[in-house]
């Protein structure tokens, strides 16, 4: 697993960059096209690691329900992004991923609740989750590689 964490924290140093070199008006901006924005993203993969890892293992999750309604999976934009959310966010980037590195070496995750991805993947296990975990954050990646042409 040395190697699958190694794979999540290069993700999250390349999507913490996003949150580095683009001002607050540009992580909002839905561009033309587009149905999400940069923030939306990047929240979007703290939530559901959240998710895949905790929820369905059975522990309190590391990010709030308010985050959650406005991040998971079949939501959009439905406001702009504060700059004191945008630091939060940022935060829990690295803080989820070195906790679940914790969590993980020190063998908590033993019952998971199955969750099948809709790209037909089945998650049964925690450490499941945190592989699948990767492929999903890079889709999230190459979406904003797009998105930050068109800001």
């Amino acid at each position: 697993m040395n190697q699958t964490f190694e794979i999540t924290r290069i993700s999250r140093k390349i999507v913490s960059q996003f949150l580095e070199n683009h001002t607050l008006e540009q992580l909002n901006k839905i561009p033309d096209g587009f149905k999400n924005n940069l923030i939306w993203n990047i929240a979007h993969i703290v939530v559901t690691q959240q998710l895949l890892v905790y929820k369905f293992s059975g522990f309190p999750m590391m990010v709030s329900d308010e985050l959650v309604q406005k991040y998971m999976k079949g939501t959009k934009p439905e406001h702009n992004a504060t700059q004191s959310e945008v630091d939060e966010i940022k935060c829990l980037l690295s803080k989820t991923i070195d906790q679940t590195i914790d969590d993980f070496d020190n063998k908590i995750f033993k019952n998971y609740e199955e969750y099948p991805t809709s790209t037909g993947f089945v998650i049964k296990s925690a450490e499941d989750a945190i592989i699948f975990n990767n492929f999903h954050e890079g889709l999230h990646i190459g979406i904003m590689m797009g998105l930050r042409k068109f800001l």
